[in-house]
């Protein structure tokens, strides 16, 4: 058996009017992410883990920011497809684990919504994923509600 580790960052600028996506969710916020597709940042980080650990190049790599195909294209398809692209390979997800970093909305009364939406995208079981938050206490970019970033660890398996 094979085992793989794979890590992914994303980082999205907020704006107010915007529409606010985290983990295919649209979160109740005065600020949303800006971006080429509905900017999930949550979406993006596991999609780069996803593609990185299967050695499978990035969600940049595969769905362009210059390409007009993805404008506004919700990131529940890029999901899909990275996940059909690893499972391709022969590999197989084991767990996730994610972290937010944003100083509002809270995330915790979301996060069974997200497991919800991303398990099925995914074809795994919402136990196999986990998803934290926290603030950057008011420092940087994040402190200043300018934007919002995610990581996400995936380990894969291939028998």
């Amino acid at each position: 058996m094979k085992m793989r580790v794979g890590m992914g960052f994303d980082v999205h600028q907020l704006e107010e009017g915007k529409d606010f996506w985290l983990g295919g969710v649209k979160l109740v916020a005065e600020k949303g992410a800006v971006g080429h597709s509905d900017a999930d940042v949550l979406i993006h980080a596991i999609c780069d883990a996803l593609l990185g650990a299967a050695n499978l190049g990035d969600i940049g790599f595969h769905f362009s920011n210059t390409d007009a195909r993805w404008k506004g294209m919700q990131s529940a398809f890029f999901l899909q497809e990275a996940t059909r692209m690893i499972t391709e390979k022969g590999w197989q997800i084991e767990n996730i684990d994610c972290s937010l970093c944003l100083e509002k909305p809270k995330i915790n009364p979301y996060i069974p919504a997200m497991k919800q939406v991303l398990a099925p995208l995914m074809e795994i079981s919402e136990e196999l994923i986990s998803i934290k938050a926290t603030t950057n206490e008011r420092m940087g970019y994040v402190g200043r509600e300018e934007g919002v970033n995610a990581y996400a660890v995936v380990l894969l398996r291939k028998d």
